[in-house]
């Protein structure tokens, strides 16, 4: 990895060779479901510094008068009067000064001479609302809570940087990208245009749709690769019920424990981790973030299933084996920890210098109160196997935060989130909904277009959020033509 920007990503807390949480889990990599974009304009900019607003804690109860500091970044390079104000949403990780200088919002912010502000979400990067990150704390951690803080965001901003008859216009991408549909549904009267990029809108306890996507996505490079998992994953699957195979397996892939198959959730562990290996990379397929930990290398589609139909590495089980050790080598992990307990113990720590503090632990909050997302391997026709059913990620829930936090309390909170929000029926005006045909999250998002106002952006062969990232050479012609939609969207937004 680049030397300043693997120093980029320590001062921002990511943990490279953190290995008790996998490197992508529930959907989301470390540091965020939206990645730091290359820098294109060299690597010594100027970064803003941190700005403070001091935020409400508990928006929807006025008697609680607690208060906290949460974090925003400001650039008004590009702004001339009376042009628009650009917002950045923060998501489920640490709000990045790169994106500040650099992706394609900043691109727009030129062409329409806008004043920018990127704002950290409550409870993730340096923005803490509470002491630690205790049951009793979270619960200050919602959608709601968020969008009511970028509320009283524009209301402070307005007033400090003189923007009162400003256009206001929200980007967002992944949950972002929800919260900037949201924040444009709920605060009208605040936001003026909303760009949703790869945003799941609707809330679904078994999200198994996910790995038909990473099926579909896989069989890009031909039907061979599809075959080739399945078939290393019955194999695996078999060796597993014998101790010389389970000794095997460990040496195969080289994993930090041996297997002891009365241990079920380790099993369990073991199978989504190296489901998530495919996973991870088929959501950011192509992009052009920073790519977290490659060694000089942007690791794709085609390259993992150029291994898997490589018979010069072996059989079936043989080359997973080798899609996994490049993994831990991108990951700088010395072995591969399936470990439940481990994992469930490092999802536990409420500290804010604990490793879960990096986001992990909240996300799988919001995800056991709110939307769940759970993804499974209960589709049928997907090359997993039936190896880690929705029940799993469900007994995370309980393990983690307590038995309260079981099926009944998520589906509550499945059924609040949808119909607060409205899911894909969701009534709104003046937004655009990018998503991508690669990226699994496009199957919980808006692929038709609402109105002719409400419209989505459609990208064939792209993943997720590729349309904030800046651009590349080896951009497709859809890619480009999108982000000419969102661009010419913006400025109606503008001018109406």
């Amino acid at each position: 990895m680049n030397t300043i920007l693997f120093i980029v990503f320590c001062a921002l807390g990511f943990e490279l060779g953190n290995a008790d949480i996998p490197h992508f889990f529930r959907g989301r990599p470390k540091g965020g479901m939206v990645g730091v974009p290359r820098l294109t304009r060299g690597y010594n900019p100027v970064f803003p510094p941190d700005e403070w607003m001091t935020q409400t804690l508990d928006h929807f109860n006025d008697a609680d008068t607690r208060t906290w500091q949460q974090r925003y970044f400001v650039n008004a390079t590009f702004y001339k009067p009376g042009g628009p104000v650009f917002l950045m949403i923060g998501g489920e990780g640490t709000a990045s000064p790169i994106w500040m200088v650099e992706g394609m919002w900043i691109a727009y912010a030129q062409i329409y001479g806008a004043m920018c502000f990127q704002v950290e979400h409550r409870f993730y990067g340096k923005s803490h609302p509470t002491s630690d990150m205790s049951v009793d704390n979270l619960r200050y951690l919602s959608s709601e809570q968020a969008l009511a803080d970028l509320a009283s965001f524009i209301v402070f901003a307005k007033q400090k940087y003189n923007l009162q008859n400003n256009k206001w216009i929200s980007f967002g991408g992944s949950y972002p990208g929800s919260l900037s549909a949201w924040v444009r549904m709920k605060y009208p009267h605040l936001i003026d245009g909303a760009v949703a990029t790869s945003a799941p809108l609707l809330a679904v306890l078994d999200f198994k749709d996910y790995l038909g996507v990473v099926r579909d996505s896989l069989d890009t490079t031909g039907p061979g690769c599809n075959k080739a998992i399945s078939e290393a994953t019955c194999s695996i699957q078999k060796q597993m019920q014998s101790s010389s195979g389970r000794k095997d397996l460990k040496k195969l892939f080289t994993l930090c424990d041996d297997i002891d198959n009365t241990k079920t959730n380790d099993v369990i562990n073991f199978y989504s981790t190296l489901a998530g290996n495919f996973e991870g990379v088929v959501q950011y397929n192509k992009d052009n973030r920073a790519f977290e930990g490659a060694k000089g290398t942007n690791i794709t589609v085609d390259t993992l299933c150029a291994m898997m139909t490589d018979s010069g590495l072996g059989d079936p089980v043989s080359r997973y084996a080798a899609v996994n050790a490049m993994m831990l080598a991108t990951y700088s992990e010395k072995c591969l920890d399936f470990s439940y307990t481990n994992m469930i113990d490092d999802l536990r720590k409420v500290d804010w210098n604990s490793s879960a503090a990096e986001g992990g632990r909240q996300w799988t909050y919001q995800t056991c109160t709110e939307f769940a997302f759970f993804q499974s391997t209960d589709l049928k026709d997907q090359p997993f196997g039936q190896t880690f059913p929705v029940n799993f990620s469900i007994q995370q829930c309980i393990d983690i935060f307590g038995p309260k936090f079981n099926v009944d309390l998520i589906n509550r909170g499945i059924k609040r989130t949808n119909t607060n929000y409205g899911a894909r029926g969701i009534k709104i005006s003046k937004v655009v909904f990018p998503n991508g045909s690669i990226d699994p999250w496009h199957a919980l998002g808006i692929t038709k277009d609402i109105s002719s106002d409400a419209r989505a952006i459609y990208i064939n062969g792209t993943a997720h959020c590729a349309n904030m990232y800046p651009p590349a050479v080896t951009d497709t012609d859809q890619l480009r033509a999108a982000r000419m939609n969102i661009m010419h969207s913006i400025g109606k937004w503008i001018k109406s």
